[in-house]
């Protein structure tokens, strides 16, 4: 681990502030990347802004939008009664994050601002179609997510909270790995009265994406079967010693069809 400085700011404007002085600055949420990151020198920031001061956290239920704190735990989301109430998928991906200790450091403004492309919640954000909340504006979903590890953020811009509108029904699936508990391949399926969205994660080499050719397919009539022939190709997928691009994009045809299912 290289040296750094370390700074915990109590207010939004001096982490804010702390991160945009400096180029090289990372902020801190739960750790579950930066630590092991920084534990294995593979980043070198100049200091590391700890968010757990600036009281971001809770859930509240306002008409038909649940808003998430960036600071909230997987743990608090996956055992929140609003949560099961009005969007039990959600709370249901959020039970299935790692491991109890990651669960309960690991927040959902720390996952979407990383993006690792194997993690959970991007395909709930995404097939919900939730905004994320900014210090600064509101992002939707489709927008946000841009690649690999890549976001709209900018250099400074801490998220503050996310907002997710209420579905008719929704739910997710994963084929996890067995060590790590990452989504070799995740499957979010959203029913609203607009259509539906599905979201894929862990499979594609860009990170999480949306099937466009399910999403068609289920809006007209939502059931397994309607997806059962639909093939998602190989190309684009992610291949490693964990899973071949050809066996993720079957497995996302297996995964979204067991996540139609499981919807409620």
């Amino acid at each position: 681990m290289y040296d750094f400085a370390y700074q915990k700011p109590s207010s939004l404007a001096d982490a804010v502030k702390a991160l945009r002085a400096d180029a090289d600055a990372k902020a801190l949420a739960g750790g579950m990347t930066l630590i092991p990151v920084l534990k294995q020198r593979l980043n070198k920031p100049s200091v590391v802004v700890d968010l757990a001061k600036l009281g971001l956290v809770g859930i509240t239920v306002s008409g038909n939008t649940v808003s998430i704190a960036g600071m909230t735990t997987h743990g608090a989301v996956a055992h929140n009664a609003d949560v099961k109430a009005k969007i039990p998928g959600l709370a249901e991906l959020a039970s299935v994050i790692g491991d109890d200790a990651v669960r309960h450091r690991g927040t959902i403004g720390g996952s979407l601002a990383n993006n690792d492309p194997a993690a959970d919640y991007p395909a709930a954000v995404l097939a919900l179609g939730a905004t994320i909340k900014t210090d600064r504006r509101s992002i939707k979903a489709d927008d946000f997510f841009q690649g690999m590890f890549t976001t709209a953020l900018e250099q400074g811009e801490i998220i503050t909270a996310v907002e997710f509108p209420v579905p008719e029904k929704s739910g997710y699936e994963k084929f996890r790995n067995p060590a790590s508990r990452y989504a070799i391949v995740g499957v979010y399926v959203a029913k609203t009265a607009g259509g539906v969205r599905v979201a894929v994660t862990g499979a594609g080499q860009n990170g999480v994406f949306r099937q466009t050719a399910m999403e068609q397919a289920l809006s007209a009539n939502y059931s397994p079967d309607a997806i059962a022939k639909i093939v998602t190709p190989a190309d684009g997928m992610n291949g490693d010693i964990h899973a071949s691009a050809e066996y993720r994009a079957h497995l996302v045809g297996v995964i979204a069809k067991r996540a139609v299912a499981r919807a409620h």
